[in-house]
C-alpha cells in the first residue's frame, strides 16, 4: 500500500500544472460551501443579537385607533400584569439635526431610564438617563459611538451641545452619553444608508410634539410564551381602556424568525451552488485520469505483464484520484478560513468557523474524488496487457 501511495505521488508530480488546476476549482468549491454556511450561522446569530438589542425579543404595543389612549396609565397597567418582566414606552420621529451648518437625517428615539436593560443600550462614555431627566423634560441626549467618531474623530463627546429639530421645536441639547446600540450589526454594515440613532427622555418628546400617547410599549415577558401573552395583553388594554380592537399586541420574535428563514434559504441556495461546483470539479478530476490512462497505457501494459493485478492499477488511479481530492478540500478549508477572518474583520463581526461543515466538505471533496476517479481507474485495470505494449 505504501509503495502505490508513493507513486500515485509520484504520478501526480509529473502533471503539476494539470493537477494543481484541478485541486483547485476543488478548493474553490469546498470553501464556497464552508464560507456560505460560515456566514450564514453568523448572520442568524447577528440578526438575534441586533433585534433583541432593538427590543424586538418580546411584544410590542400599538394603537390602531388613533382616538385610543397609550399613555402612562397603560404602561402602568401592562408593567403590573405578572408575565410581564419589563416594560418601556418607546416614541420615534424621523427628523434632522444642525451639525455645522448641515443638515444630517437622524431617528430620534424617545425612551425612559429602562431601556439600558430593556433595549439593550450600552454606555461607552457618560452615563444614561435617569428618573430626574424624564421627570423634568430635560433637554439632554444620547449619541451613538459611530456618530461621535464620524463626526467629532471622539467618544470623548459628553457636555457638548447639539441642535435638535423636534416636532416645532429647534433646541439645544447637551449630550450627556455615548452608546453603542445592539450587536452593531446595522451601523457596520449599512452605516451609510441608515440615518444616526439619537436618543432623548420620551417625557421631552412627548412634550414637544404635544402628545401624550406613546409609539408603542415595547414588553419583556418572564417566558418566551408570545403568542397566550400577547393575546392576554390585548384583552387587558380593552377591557381596562374600553376601546375595543383598538390596540395591537406584535410578537416581534416572528420577525425575527423570518429574516432568519431568509438567511437560511439564501444559505441553501449558495450551498447548493457550492456543491455544483464541487460535483464539476469531480468531473474534472476524472477527465484529468482519462487523460492519464491513455498517457501511461504503455506503463500500464508493462506492469501488466509482469504480474501487476487489475486490483493495484485500480487501486493506483484511485489513490490519485483521493490524494487530488484531499489536498483540495484541504486548500478549501484553508482559503475559506482566510476568507471569514478577512471577512470578520471588515464586518466588524464575529464569524466562526463550521468545523463540522468544515469536515463534512474534506469528506465531500473525497468521495467525489473516489466516485470520478473509479471509472479511469477501471478503464486502466481492464487494459489488456498486448493492447496496451502496442501503443504508442
Amino acid at each position: 500500500m505504501i509503495e502505490i501511495i508513493r507513486r500515485a505521488f509520484i504520478n501526480i508530480l509529473c502533471n503539476k500544472g494539470r493537477m494543481l488546476l484541478t485541486l483547485f476549482g476543488i478548493a474553490v468549491g469546498a470553501a464556497a460551501v464552508i464560507i456560505t454556511v460560515s456566514i450564514g450561522n453568523a448572520g442568524s446569530t447577528a440578526i438575534d443579537n441586533e433585534i433583541d438589542g432593538l427590543g424586538m425579543g418580546g411584544l410590542s404595543v400599538t394603537i390602531t385607533d388613533p382616538q385610543a389612549p397609550l399613555t402612562d396609565k397603560q404602561l402602568s397597567d401592562i408593567r403590573q400584569m405578572p408575565f410581564v418582566r419589563s416594560a418601556m414606552p418607546l416614541m420615534f420621529e424621523t427628523t434632522s439635526i444642525r451639525f455645522n451648518d448641515e443638515f444630517l437625517p437622524v431617528y430620534l428615539w424617545g425612551v425612559d431610564q429602562s431601556a439600558e436593560s430593556t433595549i439593550s443600550l450600552k454606555i461607552k462614555n457618560g452615563r444614561f438617563f435617569n428618573a430626574g431627566d424624564i421627570a423634568s423634560d430635560s433637554k439632554v441626549c444620547l449619541v451613538d459611538e459611530k456618530f461621535a467618531d464620524i463626526h467629532y474623530g471622539t467618544k470623548e463627546i459628553t457636555g457638548r451641545e447639539m441642535i435638535i429639530h423636534n416636532g416645532a421645536t429647534t433646541e439645544r441639547y447637551n449630550i450627556i452619553g455615548v452608546i453603542k446600540t445592539g450587536s452593531g450589526l446595522l451601523q457596520n454594515v449599512m452605516g451609510s444608508v441608515i440615518p444616526d440613532f439619537i436618543y432623548i427622555p420620551y417625557s421631552t418628546m412627548q412634550k414637544n410634539l404635544s402628545s401624550e400617547n406613546f409609539t408603542q410599549i415595547v414588553v419583556r415577558t418572564v417566558d418566551e410564551n408570545y403568542s397566550k401573552e400577547s393575546s392576554v395583553l390585548s384583552d387587558r388594554l380593552s377591557r381596562e381602556t374600553g376601546w375595543k380592537d383598538a390596540y395591537a399586541v406584535s410578537d416581534l420574535s416572528r420577525q425575527k424568525d423570518s429574516l432568519n428563514n431568509i438567511v437560511s434559504i439564501f444559505s441553501l441556495v449558495l450551498s447548493a451552488v457550492g456543491a455544483i461546483s464541487l460535483i464539476v470539479a469531480g468531473i474534472n478530476i476524472m477527465n484529468v485520469m482519462l487523460v492519464a490512462v491513455k498517457e501511461r497505457t504503455r506503463e500500464i501494459g508493462i506492469k501488466k505483464s509482469i504480474g501487476a493485478s487489475p486490483g493495484v492499477i485500480i487501486a493506483e488511479f484511485l489513490c490519485e484520484s483521493v490524494i487530488i481530492s484531499l489536498a483540495g478540500g484541504t486548500g478549501g478549508i484553508l482559503i475559506s478560513l482566510l476568507c471569514l477572518n478577512a471577512g470578520a474583520l471588515f464586518l466588524g463581526l464575529t464569524i466562526s468557523a463550521d468545523y463540522t461543515i468544515m469536515l463534512l466538505m474534506l469528506a465531500f471533496s473525497v468521495v467525489t474524488g473516489t466516485i470520478f476517479g473509479l471509472y479511469p481507474a477501471v478503464k486502466a485495470a481492464s487494459l489488456k496487457p498486448v493492447d496496451a505494449l502496442r501503443y504508442y
